[in-house]
């Protein structure tokens, strides 16, 4: 149980730290926003519950102190000079996190670090624990002949301007049998009533185990005493749930399998036509194609629930950057801020396990080289901070991340002049300005003549495309003169299954995206129009290029060119186009998968799939064949 919660503790702890860290960043600029202080705060007061719970004694007292330190800013007083210290801690416990992520454990230092923090907060250095349990309460006599955990939950009298509401608290307890309210103290009648102080004793018996119980109490576990009275009575059964934690290998194996399941049905379609084929045999394949519609549904429906429940928010991968770019930018000495949005997308948790390192990179690269010292931005007219910002959003079925920064911006005329001088391109080369900056992206390219201990600008950014394209993606950067550049990252949100047409050139069959394709034409050879290299035929009064698709991947044309042609007709960057084949062969769905190692760059090459005997079927993009 304890590794659960573990588990769950660094997934809520990454995104306290970062919503506490965004809101600290805010305040610490100036923005005097009470529902900002309140987020922090509230932040602050859930990491705090949660490492007391778990036994993180040195994590606790920093928490502990600096909740006090929000508390009284929220009641109005002036802590302005402590901004820098609180977000000092929240670094602290970042790192704290990533200890516990490798060896389960606080680093041996904890204590120290602690107190020095502790000391920058305001505090006196002295160890701070919450207010004590009542260790030796036994609930006897509370809830006789009855057997259970009982509770005992004295909320803190400030508890409602903390933003925990006593009741509802202790209604999430699990499987609660019983359940009494009473004051604390009792209330005079001559004294006026403060409705603003919480003055309850709350008494309960809840029939599910202790650490079920702990576990829900953990925010307000300084409040709380608890008690076995005796043991709890086993059941059958448990009661209905409505969440389950599932081992992410498992779902891994899950989507694997559904992917399986979807190139296995595709085989029916074959199997039908071969029975159609039989003398007597037309009844029965109809009835295997209406049985493969069906499930074609159903394997469609369960490939999209196993994706779902891959699904994952980014605010934890954003998470852990804001404590980078801070360290990054003390280590060059520039007062750089990281505003971040759209830590609520949700995307395929392999995009997310993929994307930390090229994100790393860039934010690396936008610190060290994006922005100005701050003198150079001063004297530019713009704010001594700079600002680098983090973004997601979604668009279609893809989720696109930019990395924007208020820097100088990227001069191609010095990028140009280094590809030349290491040989990259040749020195007479018409290029455009976009191209010369996507010039960074090339291997060991570079604009520094010496090497950045933090980054540079194209250093990794090699590294940065690469890890992209690995999970599907693109890449391309956008840079304005002294208005500063952005990296954008476009990469699909999950799996989806595409619908291809399969067609034949020679020995081959590739796949093409079914959405893209208008028609299936018969075209005579002698009705081809001769076009400088190339062919044309009239479709419907348009004139249509022909292009051998067999050619365009670098195979032979087709071996009839006298007799019809099979043309399948598609849209490729906003035209219509014909490309020649020797068959259509079928129509099915499949799970692409982006190309990967020596492949991974391939012209024209989306990904790839099974086709329904097993073999690898390439799925082309028809729009990168004719750049």
């Amino acid at each position: 149980m304890i590794d659960e919660l573990l588990a769950q503790f660094l997934v809520e702890g990454r995104e306290q730290t970062l919503e506490a860290g965004v809101e600290l960043a805010a305040l610490h600029r100036g923005a005097r926003d009470p529902a900002r202080l309140e987020r922090c705060f509230r932040a602050v007061h859930t990491l705090k519950g949660s490492a007391d719970l778990l036994g993180f004694r040195p994590m606790g007292q920093v928490l502990h102190v600096a909740e006090d330190l929000l508390g009284a800013l929220r009641n109005g007083e002036d802590g302005a000079a402590r901004f820098p210290a609180l977000v000092e801690t929240i670094d602290q416990v970042d790192r704290w996190l990533d200890a516990l992520e490798v060896g389960g454990a606080l680093p041996a230092d904890a204590e120290t670090v602690a107190a020095r923090l502790i000391v920058h907060l305001g505090g006196d250095g002295e160890t701070q624990t919450p207010r004590a349990l009542a260790s030796d309460w036994d609930g006897a006599g509370l809830f006789t002949g009855r057997s259970g955990v009982a509770i005992r939950y004295t909320p803190r009298a400030d508890s409602y301007f903390s933003g925990d509401d006593p009741l509802a608290v202790i209604a999430a307890v699990p499987e609660l049998a019983d359940l009494r309210v009473s004051l604390a103290e009792p209330v005079n009648d001559h004294v006026l009533y403060d409705p603003f102080r919480c003055n309850l004793v709350i008494e309960a018996l809840s029939t599910a185990d202790l650490s079920r119980v702990e576990a829900a109490l953990r925010l307000v576990r300084d409040q709380v005493a608890l008690a076995t009275i005796a043991p709890s009575v086993p059941t059958d059964a448990e009661p209905a749930r409505r969440t389950v934690r599932v081992d992410a290998e498992r779902i891994d194996h899950l989507a694997e399998l559904a992917d399986q399941l979807v190139v296995a049905k595709g085989g029916l379609a074959e199997l039908a036509d071969q029975v159609e084929r039989l003398v007597g045999g037309q009844a029965l394949g109809l009835a295997l194609r209406a049985r493969r519609l069906e499930l074609d549904r159903l394997v469609e429906a369960l490939h999209t629930t196993v994706g779902q429940a891959r699904m994952t928010p980014l605010a934890p991968l954003f998470g852990r950057f804001p404590r980078l770019v801070r360290e990054t930018a003390a280590a060059l000495g520039k007062p750089v801020s990281l505003e971040i949005a759209g830590g609520e997308v949700e995307v395929d948790k392999a995009v997310v396990d993929g994307l930390f390192e090229p994100l790393l990179h860039v934010l690396r690269n936008a610190a060290d080289h994006g922005v100005e010292s701050a003198e150079a931005r001063s004297a530019a007219g713009k704010p001594a901070e700079a600002t680098i910002r983090l973004s997601a959003r979604t668009e279609g079925d893809q989720v696109v991340l930019e990395v924007a920064d208020d820097g100088a911006g990227v001069d191609p005329a010095r990028v140009r002049a280094r590809a030349e001088a290491r040989g990259l391109i040749a020195v007479d080369a018409v290029m455009s300005d976009a191209d010369i900056v996507d010039l960074i992206f090339r291997p060991g390219f570079s604009t520094r003549d010496t090497v950045s201990a933090v980054s540079g600008r194209g250093v990794g950014m090699d590294a940065v495309r690469a890890g992209v394209t690995r999970l599907g993606g693109q890449v391309e950067v956008e840079s304005r003169a002294g208005a500063g550049t952005t990296v954008r990252m476009t990469l699909p949100i999950r799996a989806v299954l595409a619908k291809l047409m399969v067609v034949a050139c020679g020995a081959e069959r590739f796949g093409l995206p079914l959405e893209s394709v208008v028609e299936v034409a018969r075209v005579e050879s002698a009705s081809l129009i001769p076009i400088r290299a190339g062919h044309a035929f009239v479709l419907r009064d348009q004139v249509v290029p022909l292009i051998e698709l067999g050619q365009a991947v670098g195979g032979a044309s087709s071996p009839d060119a006298s007799g019809p042609r099979r043309v399948v007709v598609a849209w490729a960057d906003g035209e219509l186009v014909g490309f020649a084949v020797d068959a259509v062969l079928s129509r099915t769905d499949a799970v692409v998968r982006p190309m990967t190692g020596l492949l991974a760059g391939a012209q024209g090459v989306v990904g790839s799939t099974l086709d329904a005997d097993g073999a690898v079927l390439l799925v082309l993009d028809l729009a990168e064949l004719l750049a």
